[in-house]
């Protein structure tokens, strides 16, 4: 008789784990067979020096090894070597509860591509979270994640989850650190999968924690604003352009609620800057695209379809023939005057500003036009 496929799979990493990691993979053992499946515990040893891969072993579980230290290369490995259709994730350092593996694969069952625990709609013991982490650190990085890319979560960071390999696929995961984590949710989020969350239990660790605090948010932060342009790049740069283009030109008119040529001329590096940190949003936006980190966003696809390299070059032209023909005005007034004493400061603010945003629109065009050509 053909023995049927193996269905799910619980993905351990490990490093130095011995005290928890064969009760971490009984737990999910017992929870496969409760559920009445066919199953396999994999832990992957992230070059541990202790009897962690032993006890593991001993335990049931199928050990693989990853000796690139991280987070994201141990889960990798260890993906890769499942043979699962539904795969199920968490830490072999005894926080998680791996007998609440049924409430993931409940609501695989129902449909859902990605489950992610939630210890804050769950039973958080004493201790188990620091508090900085848990009032602070957590929430942050839940706000960013739930404002960036439309999410809903409680709990970007806990680490227990359950995914299909299917969803796992679209994904193509990359990070091999502990941003691992956030890349996960955000690639899901980017790839439109149904994502739930179910309530767990978090228990205080056994052994020292591996993780630098600070260094790791930031990993986190740092990854989400990469993959955020619009609001890394975009959003301020837009605000900078318009308050220094307005500046610009209300105060070419003349000294406006005590505001003079001092103000015009720090409104033109205003206007100057937002407009170079608005294009690097957009060609962050492009790159991702041409390189399938990201699908095409309706910006970048009406800003391909509209700023087309004629288009960029016409428009610069013009601004930077405006802004000559200002200048000439102003050095015709000076040399009428016999090059004497002349002040123009506004024209001469007015006139660097467009024709320096005139070239910076020409060569801006070439480059977009670059990357927005289609790979095959």
């Amino acid at each position: 008789m053909s023995q049927k496929p193996l269905l799910i799979s619980v993905i351990l990493p490990c490093l130095n784990e011995e005290k928890t990691v064969g009760r971490c993979v009984q737990q999910a053992k017992n929870s496969l067979d409760r559920l009445g499946v066919k199953g396999e515990v994999v832990v992957c040893d992230n070059g541990s020096t202790d009897n962690s891969a032993q006890f593991a072993r001993k335990a049931g579980a199928k050990v693989v090894y990853e000796l690139k230290r991280g987070y994201g290369s141990a889960y990798l490995t260890g993906i890769k070597a499942a043979k699962g259709n539904w795969l199920v994730i968490g830490d072999s350092d005894g926080t998680y509860d791996f007998r609440e593996v049924n409430r993931f694969i409940n609501q695989l069952q129902a449909g859902y591509d990605l489950v992610v625990g939630s210890r804050f709609k769950g039973r958080l013991s004493r201790g188990s979270m620091p508090f900085l982490n848990r009032f602070l650190g957590t929430p942050t990085l839940n706000w960013f994640l739930n404002l960036f890319y439309h999410l809903k979560l409680t709990d970007s960071q806990s680490g227990m989850r359950a995914f299909t390999k299917k969803a796992f696929a679209k994904l193509k995961l990359k990070s091999v650190g502990m941003e691992f984590a956030s890349e996960m949710l955000v690639r899901a989020a980017q790839e439109n999968l149904k994502i739930s969350e179910v309530p767990i239990s978090y228990a205080k660790r056994i052994t020292p924690s591996k993780l630098s605090r600070f260094r790791d948010a930031w990993r986190h932060i740092r990854f989400m604003f990469l993959f955020a342009p619009t609001y890394l790049f975009i959003v301020p740069g837009l605000i900078l352009l318009g308050i220094g283009l307005a500046g610009v030109l209300v105060l070419f008119r003349g000294p406006w609620l005590g505001l003079d040529y001092h103000s015009m001329i720090l409104a033109s590096m205003l206007a100057l800057l937002g407009y170079q940190v608005v294009m690097m949003g957009v060609y962050a936006k492009a790159f991702s695209w041409t390189q399938r980190f990201n699908q095409k966003s309706l910006l970048l696809e009406t800003t391909l379809r509209y700023f087309k390299l004629e288009k960029g070059i016409i428009l610069g032209a013009l601004l930077s023939l405006v802004g000559l023909v200002i200048g000439l005005v102003a050095f015709i007034n000076w040399a009428k005057k016999g090059f004497g004493e002349l002040s123009a400061i506004r024209p001469a603010v007015l006139s660097m500003t467009l024709v320096v945003l005139g070239i910076q629109i020409i060569f801006s065009s070439f480059f977009l036009s670059i990357l927005g050509i289609e790979k095959k």
